[in-house]
């Protein structure tokens, strides 16, 4: 047998390890792309990202170590409630002294249905408008009408102030020079107010 009858029958065998190779390779190269991607999807890389989330996550899922409390030996709460057959005044923690000192301005200590008036300024110039203000409890809605003493009576002057939320607050204007008294009046109930004195000029 020649030298060239045996060729034929060497090229199958070395063809045969040339795809093996080949099919080998292309397996392991597609093996490694899955698990390259793999581990990115899983966050499996171990890199300074993931480690600072993982840390992250532990931190925000750390809890204390309980520790025993002292059993509490009173109410935190207090509420005065009181006793429906106990007779009225016969609980004194809640009343005051009676020389306790008030905060309550001079010009706001009207009672039920009076009249307190009050003026911003007592001294102002020939024309300038004159502020006055006032509490009146249990007015609301009431219709104040001011007035001025003259020739020794009270005589009505043109201006009015409506009463809201117990107070009133307007002004008015007079030429008259020297002092002058005002004073407001609901016609409604005849109550006036204390008098106030401006001096005008």
């Amino acid at each position: 047998m020649s030298d060239q009858q045996q060729h034929p029958g060497e090229r199958p065998v070395v063809n045969g390890l040339v795809a093996l190779v080949a099919v080998a390779l292309g397996v392991g190269l597609v093996l490694a792309l899955v698990t390259l991607v793999g581990t990115k999807v899983l966050g499996l890389g171990g890199g300074d990202g993931d480690s600072s989330a993982r840390s992250t996550v532990h931190q925000s899922m750390y809890l204390p170590t309980p520790v025993e409390t002292d059993e509490a030996t009173g109410p935190l709460v207090t509420l005065h409630t009181e006793d429906p057959d106990e007779p009225a005044g016969t609980d004194d923690s809640t009343e005051l002294p009676e020389d306790e000192p008030t905060t309550e301005m001079p010009s706001e200590s009207a009672g039920a249905g009076q009249i307190s008036l009050q003026a911003l300024a007592t001294t102002v110039a020939s024309g300038e408008r004159i502020y006055f203000s006032g509490v009146y409890p249990g007015g609301e809605g009431a219709i104040l009408f001011v007035q001025r003493f003259e020739n020794g009576d009270w005589a009505d002057f043109p201006a009015s102030v409506g009463v809201t939320n117990g107070t009133f607050s307007s002004y008015i204007f007079t030429g008259v020079s020297g002092v002058n008294r005002f004073r407001v009046v609901d016609r409604d109930t005849g109550t006036v107010s204390n008098e106030i004195s401006v001096t005008v000029g």
